[in-house]
């Protein structure tokens, strides 16, 4: 059993995204989250908080919210750095650019990550931006996906920005690449849509699909997301 499927027990796994500016910004969209049915949220810096605020208003709403998964994405901090701070602090991390390149058999700055990941005894779940929104364009999918599957727990993708959907061809091209290693969509997903990928994504990670602000989830939608998620059939 893959270390993803130790920690989420359900079929689909609906990780909303808060994009934070202060602590009880934070808490009152994690707090919709968790009331939603959602399996955990990442907390994301984007401008509002530095790296370092993120990271310690994460530590105060995790134990705010024990029982409840919780992940972070530090956006400007790179790999080694976010992975030395948050070891043994942070039950996941997610990073845009997991640095696989689909060109080469061996990936030695993604082993590197690894070997970070080691050397400071991190344990929480890594999700890999992999043809990811934003970064250098990926000319085959398929041996992109395959290259990722050792170096990460969850293989994570997205459309082509922020709020844009993801193509169903795309996730299904990498799906079937990368076999039972979890995929996880991070852009373009909403309710009306994720039918769409359902068959081939394990995980969503959402923001602009369930929020009417920028940084204020809609409980509404966070709602039914969950519950399109949770009644498919499988």
């Amino acid at each position: 059993m893959s270390r993803f499927r130790e920690v989420f027990s359900t079929a689909h796994v609906v990780l909303p995204i808060v994009h934070v500016s202060t602590h009880d910004q934070a808490a009152r969209n994690v707090q919709i989250a968790r009331d939603a049915g959602a399996n955990g949220a990442f907390l994301i810096s984007h401008g509002s908080v530095s790296d370092s605020d993120l990271l310690d208003i994460y530590l105060g709403i995790a134990d705010e919210n024990k029982g409840f998964w919780l992940g972070v994405n530090c956006l400007g901090w790179g790999a080694e750095e976010l992975f030395t701070r948050a070891a043994g602090r942070v039950a996941g991390a997610w990073i845009d650019d997991a640095l696989i390149d689909e060109s080469q058999p061996d990936q030695p700055t993604a082993a590197r990550i690894v070997e970070v990941q080691k050397s400071v005894g991190w344990n929480g779940l890594y999700f890999g931006g992999v043809a990811f929104k934003y970064q250098r364009p990926v000319r085959d999918l398929a041996s992109a996906g395959r290259n990722a599957v050792p170096y990460m727990d969850v293989v994570t993708t997205s459309g082509p920005g922020t709020g844009k959907a993801a193509a169903p061809e795309k996730i299904r091209t990498i799906k079937q690449a990368i076999g039972d290693k979890p995929l996880a969509i991070a852009s373009g997903v909403t309710p009306e849509n994720v039918p769409d990928y359902l068959p081939w994504a394990d995980c969503f990670l959402v923001a602009t699909g369930i929020s009417y602000t920028f940084d204020e989830l809609d409980p509404d939608r966070v709602r039914d997301l969950v519950q399109v998620v949770r009644s498919w059939p499988h």
